[in-house]
């Protein structure tokens, strides 16, 4: 794997396989590149990505993947080592409320919606030297006790 800091951005642009971004940022580049570590860490554990950058309206899920009989909605947070505010704790009330509106939409569309669904949040700090590393929270509060009871 590429050192994500040692590489000018042009280069790390190509090996994530985009081309020209013009209105790309560090920080957009990065979540990028943690969003596709992530979907490739989650295949390895097991898991079919559905869907990725599902949108609806202004609001979208990173990734939509299937565990099992479980729909897993999952929030990609990227950041680098040293950061003052961990992955986890950026995924604030109103992120949540956007992140429920778009998660109901995507279920509204399915034709036969799922028994099950959860919310996972994965974390990719990106280190100065080394491969990312990865945390995976499952399960984590978004929807109502009874969301999906009929």
């Amino acid at each position: 794997m590429k050192r994500l800091f040692f590489l000018k951005w042009p280069q790390l642009l190509q090996g994530l396989g985009l081309r020209r971004v013009p209105d790309s940022t560090p920080a957009k580049v990065s979540g990028r590149y943690g969003e596709r570590f992530a979907a490739k860490w989650l295949r390895q554990k097991g898991y079919t990505l559905l869907s990725a950058n599902w949108r609806y309206g202004r609001d979208e899920i990173d990734l939509v993947c299937r565990d099992k009989h479980v729909v897993v909605f999952v929030e990609v947070k990227t950041r680098r080592e040293g950061s003052l505010v961990s992955a986890f704790y950026s995924v604030t009330r109103k992120k949540k409320k956007a992140l429920r509106r778009v998660c109901t939409a995507y279920l509204r569309h399915l034709k036969r919606p799922p028994q099950h669904v959860r919310f996972d949040i994965v974390t990719v700090t990106l280190k100065e030297t080394g491969d990312p590393v990865v945390g995976h929270y499952e399960n984590v509060l978004l929807f109502p006790k009874c969301f999906h009871c009929s």
